[in-house]
């Protein structure tokens, strides 16, 4: 990030579980079933369930979860796993042991370089490790694009410049090119998923558990801008996104995933 590293909320994080937390399931479930990793890290781990869940499908295993943001990991830390809890920075991240198993769900979207980045990854895992790999294909959404926007149109826009938010994913073409001189059975696919969401601005509040995290960190010394911000942002998304006669609010997101073996 060019200005301070964003504010993690895990309440408002986890509002959404059951929407963000199919991927990672849909993903998980692709591991062989008679896969026996020892050395597991979640890359990420955000409020830690995936690692509880890994660490008890795979009681032997060393499991490890690293996130940036302490506050996540005080909920991870509350989960009382046997999980080895870390702060940590994927970008600089580099295991003591080969890795079984790295998985990163919905994470690695926030670094640069991804081509240098899917490869150190690729040689951080152990003969015959998994990588696994969720990323939203966010950037070109119609919710980021307003998001940005909105950004820089406003009393606020001085305030948001340089602010990083996510970059287009890669092709697909260029994650196999990056995995392929150490990996074989790399699988890639990508699915959209139609999230339902409930409650009044409900596409505003989904985007204020993760892509809107820079810029309400950005503000959060100008509580009035900052509101003033999500308020015209919140007038866009409900246009874009109307509530049904139902009350609810359908969000298309589309997700790219990753699976690939090293030889």
């Amino acid at each position: 990030m060019s200005e301070a590293s964003p504010l993690w909320d895990p309440k408002q994080y986890n509002r959404f579980e059951a929407q963000r937390d199919r991927a990672a399931l849909d993903l998980l479930v692709r591991l062989p079933e008679d896969f026996s990793p020892t050395e597991i890290w979640d890359l990420g781990c955000g409020t830690g369930q995936h690692a509880a869940l890994l660490k008890r499908r795979h009681p032997d295993a060393r499991v490890h979860g690293m996130d940036s943001s302490p506050a996540m990991l005080d909920q991870a830390r509350a989960l009382s796993a046997e999980v080895d809890w870390s702060v940590g920075d994927i970008a600089t991240w580099t295991p003591e042991r080969p890795a079984d198993l790295i998985l990163a769900n919905a994470s690695l979207q926030w670094l640069p370089d991804h081509a240098a980045l899917f490869a150190h990854l690729a040689g951080a895992l152990a003969p015959g490790g998994l990588l696994a790999v969720q990323m939203p294909m966010a950037w070109e959404t119609r919710h980021h694009s307003l998001m940005r926007e909105t950004a820089t149109e406003g009393p606020w826009a001085g305030a948001l410049v340089g602010v990083d938010t996510i970059a287009p994913l890669l092709p697909a073409e260029a994650y196999y090119e990056a995995l392929a001189p150490l990996c074989d059975d790399i699988d890639i696919w990508a699915t959209t998923y139609l999230h339902v969401l409930a409650g009044e601005n409900a596409v505003l509040e989904w985007m204020k558990g993760t892509a809107l995290r820079p810029y309400l960190t950005a503000l959060a010394g100008d509580p009035p801008l900052q509101s003033a911000f999500l308020s015209a942002l919140a007038e866009r998304l409900a246009s874009a996104f109307p509530r049904r006669s139902d009350g609810l609010a359908l969000l298309p997101f589309p997700r790219l995933f990753l699976l690939a073996q090293r030889r």
